[in-house]
């Protein structure tokens, strides 16, 4: 008996839809990896050059334009924390069914008709599991640097505004 086992089978799958599926996810998990690279590259800009509010700025706007680029982008990463889970878990039931239409289709409930199917369905959960949990991490991480940062810009305006 050969075992034809693959990775790329096994995100690929049987149908168009298994690959449409894997296809968005893989998209989400590389744009979500391109986000946190970035959000890497602002924060250690940050650090060698700390961003700072001056007498001279407009102390009504200044917080906000000033916090933009380390909130840029942080959206994508929240979506896909919330979303990509609920993508996979599509795959999964698309894979289910499809194991529930091969049971039908060869009158047999043998694990050779079976484990196909949800083989698939379940690097369709994997995939949506790898591309959720860098972007929820990441957002979490990023989102509490940000309000930090924040606060402090904030409170600095606070006290040149009382000077």
């Amino acid at each position: 008996m050969e075992n034809s086992f693959s990775l790329l089978s096994l995100f690929s799958g049987r149908d168009l839809m298994t690959l449409f599926v894997s296809l968005i996810l893989l998209a989400a998990s590389v744009v979500s990896w391109a986000v946190i690279i970035e959000k890497i590259r602002v924060w250690k800009f940050q650090k060698r050059h700390p961003v700072s509010v001056k007498d001279t700025d407009n102390l009504e706007t200044v917080v906000d334009k000033l916090i933009r680029p380390f909130d840029k982008n942080l959206w994508f990463l929240s979506m896909v924390s919330y979303v990509a889970p609920f993508i996979g878990l599509f795959g999964t039931v698309w894979g289910v069914m499809d194991s529930f239409s091969s049971i039908g289709i060869n009158q047999s409930v043998s694990i050779g008709v079976i484990a196909p199917g949800l083989a698939v369905a379940l690097g369709t959960t994997a995939l949506g599991l790898i591309a959720a949990v860098p972007a929820a991490i990441a957002y979490n991480v990023f989102s509490k640097k940000s309000d930090e940062l924040y606060d402090l810009l904030d409170d600095k305006v606070k006290e040149l505004k009382h000077k």
